[in-house]
């Protein structure tokens, strides 16, 4: 069975520049799940569509989002990039402020 889920590569590599605005290639593809030429490939996508902005600083690229494109699917056009990840970012703050389940309290 063919695994699948509901976040497109493309907005994942948005999140993780999100997140790391001076992450490499390699860490995006690494946190995809992509080959580093689809996540290289992704990055110039979204580049070029205008929702990341590209600066390199000496050896490094760091980006910058643009939040206010909106997102590329018919129904859902009017809906930004910037409103999809602040609900990814609060989800991200809660899970990294809510003690982890697994993890047992010293009796």
């Amino acid at each position: 069975m063919t695994k699948w889920g509901f976040m497109t590569n493309h907005l994942h590599a948005l999140y993780c520049v999100a997140l790391h605005p001076g992450i490499r290639i390699r860490e995006i593809a690494d946190s995809v799940g992509v080959q580093e030429r689809a996540a290289h490939r992704i990055v110039s996508d979204l580049v070029e569509g205008g929702y990341l902005t590209r600066s390199r600083v000496g050896s490094r690229n760091f980006y910058e989002v643009n939040p206010t494109l909106p997102l590329r699917r018919e129904g859902l056009d009017e809906i930004s990039v910037g409103a999809i990840l602040d609900v990814l970012f609060k989800a991200e703050q809660k899970r990294s402020t809510t003690p982890r389940a697994d993890v047992e309290a010293p009796s």
